[in-house]
């Protein structure tokens, strides 16, 4: 598992470094959460397994990190909605929550659990639409359990994704990014 996290943040470098990324979500303190042995940036603390269950982080402090990034952590979590809260909690004011998942059709290329790829996942994302049992709007659900914030933006990250064949494991990027900013 934490392979997988550590080269879908190193694939996805390149193309931040291009958007500005970095100097725009993230300055001062961050927690990189779920990040595989591979920081997002040297100005992150760590937190994975062996720091504890990311679904509560009770050891860390609210509002203490001016930005918060998760990538292809999500889907592993049992509760996303307690997660995300948690998480959500971590930002100081003004700061950012970057949240990256892999995207339904463009990693598992199927509908229903269990995941092709990856016998942990628990749920499968679309960046504006849910599809039950499985799959999570994922931007409804951060409208609708997060509060006060600024919608930065989400889009899907497709750069070098050029494997459509479902029974084919997918190259590039196949993710939903979105970042938010939390209000002062």
């Amino acid at each position: 598992m934490k392979e997988a996290r550590k080269r879908e943040t190193f694939k996805a470098r390149k193309r931040r470094i291009r958007e500005g990324f970095f100097l725009k979500y993230c300055n001062g303190k961050g927690i990189d959460i779920g990040y595989g042995g591979d920081l997002l940036t040297p100005n992150c603390d760590a937190w994975d397994l062996e720091e504890g269950d990311a679904q509560d982080m009770r050891d860390v402090m609210p509002e203490s990190y001016d930005f918060v990034y998760s990538s292809h952590l999500l889907e592993h979590i049992p509760d996303v909605r307690l997660a995300l809260k948690r998480w959500w909690a971590l930002v100081k004011p003004g700061g950012y929550f970057i949240l990256v998942v892999p995207h339904r059709d463009l990693y598992e290329k199927k509908k229903l659990l269990p995941s092709r790829w990856n016998s942990y996942h628990k749920h499968f994302f679309l960046p504006m639409r849910a599809e039950l049992p499985d799959t999570v709007n994922l931007l409804g659900m951060l409208m609708y359990h997060l509060k006060d914030y600024e919608f930065v933006y989400a889009k899907v990250c497709d750069e070098g994704h050029t494997i459509t064949d479902p029974e084919c494991h997918s190259d590039g990027e196949y993710s939903i990014e979105v970042v938010l900013r939390k209000k002062k």
